[in-house]
């Protein structure tokens, strides 16, 4: 993936390329030449998808917790 791909790249169109490469392999749509390529970059895009979801979840636990101390 070259550095460009990666900076147009976010959860939502991640979430939707997993589905459609999901859709894929269910439908057999893949062929055997495809097969590695499309488990690869499914791999990679939910390990990018869990990784968005734990820096968001970081980010507002944060949020929350500086808020809290600026209410007492």
């Amino acid at each position: 993936m070259s550095n460009k791909d990666a900076e147009a790249l976010t959860y939502e169109s991640a979430m939707k390329e997993l589905e459609q490469i999901l859709a894929d392999l269910e439908g057999g749509d893949v062929g055997i030449d495809e097969l590695t390529e499309k488990i690869t970059r499914a791999k990679y895009l939910g390990t990018y998808c869990k990784e968005r979801l734990r820096k968001t979840d970081e980010e507002v636990r944060k949020l929350l917790e500086t808020g809290t101390d600026k209410q007492d």
